[in-house]
Formats: structure tokens, C-alpha cells, sequence
């Protein structure tokens, strides 16, 4: 039988260290844990997270198994960041279910639960499982508003703000015809643009 491999031992004070003393091992018993408690940190992606030490609202039921302690409930917490469309902040609302077995023992070789965490005495650390199920949640492109038509690509003028919003465009053909025209003026000649000129000095 393979050797069991506890991790460091966890530190009770830790918020998302939870302590299920009060279950003991006979299956069925059952505890209710409801408490707020601040995030840790990084729980998020690069465009939006749950700030570190912000509120998580747990509201979880622990029961004693024969295997160990199953964890099953929701967190909910507010996460933060800016639209990528306009870059104006971003708030929004999270709410996931969570669900982990945590061992006593870690089974023996070749059975199918090798990858469940183990407890460590009576505590067990739930920020794996909360990071696990809240950042797959954010969305990957947040926005502010779904039909937010983002900036301006020009001069980055907010088009939320102003719906008519738009540059005027000229031929490209008269622009080089109006560059020929202000280089001509600059050295004195007339330009094929200037007729009335051109008859003036033939004259």
C-alpha cells in the first residue's frame, strides 16, 4: 500500500481554512457553515477579479462520510474591472456552487480517487476548491454594457456618450490634389487647381 503523503499542516486561522472537529467520523452528521470572509488574492483573470480582501459569502454544509468530510454550497462575491470595449469600470455580481469530498486517507493504489484533497486532522483548506469554481466563472471579455459600441478608433471619444459621433471623410483624390496645390503655393507657381490665375498671368 503506497505511504500517505500529508501536506504542510494547514493554519486554522486562515479564513478559508474551515475546521469540521464538531462532525467526529460518524457518517451522516451534518454542520452548517455560514460566514463572510475575505478573498485571497488573484481570484481572477487579467481583465477582471474578485479584489483580494474583499467579502466571499459562504453558505456551506459539511457531512461526514465514511471517506471523510464532503463539502457542498455557494460562494458569492463581487468582482471588479474595466470593459473592453470602452474601459469604463466593470462590477459584477458572482454566485457559484461548490463541491469537494476531502479524504482522511488517501486511497490505495490504482482506486479512482487519488486527486481529492486530503484533511488535515479535522481542518481543511477550501480556497482550491473556491478558486477552482470562481474564476472559471468571470467572463473572459467583460463589458459594461451589451450593445456598448466601445471608443472611437480615431481620437478615442467615448461613443456611448455620443451616439452621432463621427469624423468627416474626404476623397483621398482631393487630398493629394490639395497637397499639390499647397506646394505650389508655398514656392510662388501657379496650379492646375487654379484656372482663373493661370489666364491671368498668360495674359
Amino acid at each position: 500500500m503506497t505511504p500517505t503523503v500529508r501536506p504542510a499542516r494547514l493554519d486554522p486561522r486562515k479564513p478559508l481554512v474551515l475546521d469540521a472537529h464538531e462532525l467526529g467520523r460518524r457518517p451522516g452528521t451534518m454542520l452548517r457553515v455560514q460566514r463572510t470572509v475575505p478573498a485571497p488574492a488573484d481570484l481572477g483573470n487579467g481583465v477582471i477579479a474578485v479584489s483580494a480582501e474583499s467579502p466571499l459569502e459562504l453558505q456551506l454544509r459539511l457531512e461526514a462520510v465514511m471517506e471523510g468530510v464532503l463539502v457542498s454550497g455557494t460562494v458569492a462575491g463581487t468582482a471588479t474591472g474595466e470593459c473592453v470595449r470602452c474601459l469604463d469600470p466593470v462590477t459584477e455580481d458572482v454566485l457559484v456552487d461548490v463541491q469537494e469530498l476531502f479524504l482522511h486517507e488517501r486511497p490505495a493504489e490504482g482506486e479512482d480517487d487519488e486527486e481529492l484533497p486530503l484533511l488535515d486532522g479535522d481542518l481543511l483548506d477550501l480556497e482550491p476548491v473556491v478558486r477552482d469554481a470562481l474564476v472559471p466563472s468571470l467572463p473572459f471579455q467583460p463589458v459594461c454594457d451589451p450593445d456598448c459600441p466601445g471608443l472611437c478608433s480615431r481620437c478615442g471619444a467615448r461613443l456611448m456618450d455620443d451616439p452621432d459621433h463621427g469624423h468627416e471623410e474626404s476623397d483621398p483624390r482631393w487630398s493629394a490634389l490639395q497637397a499639390l496645390t499647397l506646394t505650389d503655393q508655398n514656392d510662388g507657381t501657379a496650379t492646375p487647381a487654379d484656372p482663373d490665375r493661370t489666364q491671368e498671368e498668360t495674359n
